[in-house]
């Protein structure tokens, strides 16, 4: 297995390269265990996009609002897609480990123990009996408990409430996000040991992003390398590693006898938002999507565009326009596309705007030009 057969596999466990074996929203969020989701509206795109077309923006909302996604901070200081079903032993995992890296927050706005603790207690009152609220109804709540909570510190106080297990997300109120208590969003959330959950979230990574490395795996999860090597003991016959240019990746077992990359279309053009998995889910391998060096110097996620891929590599930017009735879509390319290339750019604009209930058009641009 080379670098070019080891990232078209990658596509294909992430779900752009080929079927993914899910049927629901709920399915595609259980598949990577957790989906990065800190803005919102394009995260429900990059559960739609692995759906085939069975799901609209509209039709995410509702499984939202129906608590079959659920949307909280895990993994790493920020949002989340996860399932009620994995929600439980996700925080109680790696809970603990983002409460470390907020060490410096939580000082920095002067929120000790005592305080995170107290202000989780009143938001907890105050969500009792399915009552959902918004942020700033939260603040009020906690203004009026005398605990002073705007901007980053109330943010800092909801995130340590989401960590400790207490609030998670609730149904939009209009196109406002609100907060729920987990026990009654997720009232069978699953629990597991420790050692069974560090067993199990290191399988789903490995089968849902690998071939990855376990630098990759340390970034998305924030577990210790000491944790994810006990994870992959206890990960067993599961998982396989393959060795590639002198680098470990791990993977699914069995999947290098699988379907490949001969079975990836390099010619096929994949619309993704900007912190979609396939871009945010590593670290050391992000190079692998950009072998030839086209989009060297620029970011691969977090810009303010969302990224076009040609078969799995970076092949431009996009930005969407919403009107009625219609979406357009600036597109900016690094390189220009040959002739055989080009219908594959309306036949994915098209399948996002069915996606959003809508007609798409394409402007495309050189990247200096396209804006």
């Amino acid at each position: 297995m080379d670098e070019v057969e080891l990232v078209r596999r990658r596509l294909r466990t992430v779900g752009l390269g080929g079927p993914l074996d899910a049927a629901t929203p709920g399915e595609v969020v259980a598949w990577f265990g957790a989906l990065q989701s800190q803005d919102y509206h394009p995260a429900k795109w990059a559960v739609g996009q692995r759906l085939g077309g069975a799901v609209t923006d509209a039709g995410l909302d509702r499984a939202f609002d129906d608590g079959e996604l659920l949307r909280t901070h895990v993994l790493r200081p920020t949002w989340h897609f996860v399932t009620p079903d994995d929600i439980g032993w996700l925080l109680a995992l790696t809970g603990p480990r983002v409460h470390v890296l907020n060490g410096y927050a939580y000082r920095q706005f002067d929120l000790d123990d005592a305080v995170l603790r107290r202000g989780t207690e009143v938001i907890a009152g105050a969500l009792a009996g399915s009552t959902y609220l918004t942020r700033a109804q939260v603040g009020d709540v906690l203004a009026s408990a005398g605990i002073v909570a705007e901007r980053f510190r109330l943010a800092y106080i909801l995130m340590f409430a989401e960590l400790e297990g207490v609030v998670c997300s609730g149904p939009l109120a209009g196109k406002q996000h609100t907060y729920a208590r987990l026990d009654e969003r997720a009232p069978n959330a699953r629990t597991l040991d420790r050692d069974a959950a560090l067993a199990e979230l290191t399988r789903r990574y490995f089968t849902s992003h690998g071939p990855a490395t376990v630098k990759d795996f340390a970034w998305w999860s924030s577990l210790t390398r000491t944790d994810i090597a006990a994870g992959l003991a206890l990960a067993g016959d599961a998982l396989e590693s393959h060795e590639v240019d002198g680098v470990t990746y791990w993977a699914a077992a069995g999947t290098a006898d699988g379907p490949g990359a001969g079975d990836v279309d390099e010619t096929a053009v994949h619309l993704v938002q900007a912190y979609d998995e396939y871009l945010v889910g590593y670290t050391e391998s992000k190079r692998l999507l950009d072998l030839s060096g086209v989009a060297a110097g620029t970011r691969l996620d977090g810009a303010a565009n969302s990224v076009l891929l040609l078969g799995s590599q970076v092949a431009g930017r996009w930005r969407r326009t919403l009107k009625p009735g219609e979406v357009h879509l600036d597109v900016g390319l690094y390189e220009p596309f040959r002739a055989a290339v080009a219908p594959g750019l309306q036949a994915a604009a098209d399948v996002h705007g069915a996606f959003v209930e809508r007609t798409a058009t394409v402007a495309t641009a050189p990247i200096g030009v396209a804006s």
